[in-house]
């Protein structure tokens, strides 16, 4: 005989670990505000600055914030683990890829 399976409770515990991961991303976003120093700017400025990023066809500008980027959490690595607190790593470097994810879009 086949065990009755509980979609709804299936569903629900999706749904919950849906919602802790997207939570741990706001964190996560908000933490690297913090370590970059741009917790300075008022919210309008960040917001202005992050739509221009992401509008941006410039793909040299964007290579360039990239790598700035990737210096950004090789130095933090170094001090005490600071990007593994921001991004989730343990501090090692990893081969192909970089800390950003390199799209600049994020999935939700």
């Amino acid at each position: 005989m086949r065990k009755v399976r509980d979609y709804d409770a299936e569903l629900k515990a999706l749904n919950d670990k849906a919602r802790a991961l997207k939570a741990r991303k706001v964190e996560q976003f908000g933490q690297l505000v913090v370590a970059t120093g741009a917790d300075a700017l008022d919210a309008e400025t960040l917001a202005g600055v992050l739509l221009d990023a992401v509008g941006s066809k410039d793909a040299n500008a964007k290579e360039a914030w990239r790598a700035k980027g990737a210096a950004f959490f090789q130095r933090r690595g170094r001090k005490a683990g600071g990007a593994a607190a921001i991004d989730g790593d343990d501090g090692t470097a990893q081969s192909g890829g970089d800390a950003t994810g390199g799209s600049g879009t994020a999935a939700s």
